[in-house]
């Protein structure tokens, strides 16, 4: 069960429009939780974090380092271990340094890439209940759009659980 004596951890969040062939989310934000697990088994800590949070965890691995997006799922990434320079929003985004205990919460269609990455570098990666990636290496087509921008999320945020809802930060399109 989530611990519900815990502070929620807010994030930061960062928006990116359609850059060069890389189409972000159109309304969506990208959010960076830092610190949300400093010790212990962090990677396991967050894959029982993500699951009972409606994100079921698929992954442990690192990030690939080329540009690439998802167009039919939105990605939760735990670095576990390590530490990373990322690149999001595509080619001309913005760096981000991302270390142990860290969750990046991308919207479908966000770029991401690995610049850089310690040794030991480890992420836990989750997608929103019942999406499954793929996995997007050039321009959305117009269909790809669409399902990028009508895609569903949990009402449960993936670090928060329902302490802190994602709606607080994602509304569905219209709201």
């Amino acid at each position: 069960m989530p611990d519900h004596h815990q502070p929620p951890v807010l994030p930061q969040t960062q928006h990116f429009v359609a850059h060069e062939w890389v189409p972000n989310h159109p309304f969506l934000t990208v959010l960076l939780y830092q610190r949300v697990v400093t010790e212990g088994d962090i990677a396991s800590q967050f894959e029982q974090r993500f699951a009972d949070n409606g994100w079921p965890p698929q992954w442990r691995d690192g990030i690939f380092d080329y540009h690439h997006y998802h167009s039919t799922a939105h990605e939760v990434l735990g670095i576990a271990a390590g530490s990373a320079r990322l690149l999001l929003g595509g080619p001309g985004g913005k760096e981000f340094n991302v270390r142990k205990g860290d969750v990046l919460l991308l919207p479908a269609g966000t770029g991401h890439r690995r610049l850089s990455a310690s040794d030991d570098f480890l992420v836990v990666g989750a997608y929103a209940s019942g999406q499954k990636p793929d996995l997007c290496k050039t321009a959305a087509t117009p269909e790809m759009l669409a399902r990028i921008a009508s895609l569903p999320f949990p009402d449960s945020d993936p670090v928060n659980g329902e302490a802190h809802a994602l709606s607080e930060y994602w509304q569905r399109s219209g709201e």
